[in-house]
């Protein structure tokens, strides 16, 4: 129990950092230009960050959908194949229904 409130005492005298969560801020409260001048700065770099990790995001998506139709390309071919085979080939002679099995 004495663990737990000395736990307990810590964690609450432990100072908590301000952590600064990237995103879009308003520099029009700002009112020194050094200050707007760097909440811009702020802005534009987390909007090339944004921009870039979309632009992976997207290339990536455009290179599985490309590997797919590839794979996709390939069965259809291995397929097309396979129909030009089975149509070259003579059909099978079927028996004719009125004649009579043969006697072993």
């Amino acid at each position: 129990m004495k663990s737990m409130l000395t736990l307990f005492a810590l964690l609450i005298a432990t100072p908590v950092l301000a952590q600064d969560v990237p995103g879009i801020e308003i520099c029009t409260a700002e009112k020194t230009w050094e200050r707007r001048t760097s909440c811009l700065q702020s802005n534009i770099d987390f909007l090339k960050k944004t921009i870039t990790k979309a632009q992976l995001d997207s290339q990536q998506r455009i290179d599985a959908a490309s590997r797919q139709i590839d794979a996709l390309k390939a069965t259809v071919a291995a397929l097309q194949a396979r129909l030009e085979t089975l149509e070259k080939k003579p059909p099978a002679k079927e028996p004719d229904k009125d004649s009579k099995p043969a006697a072993k």
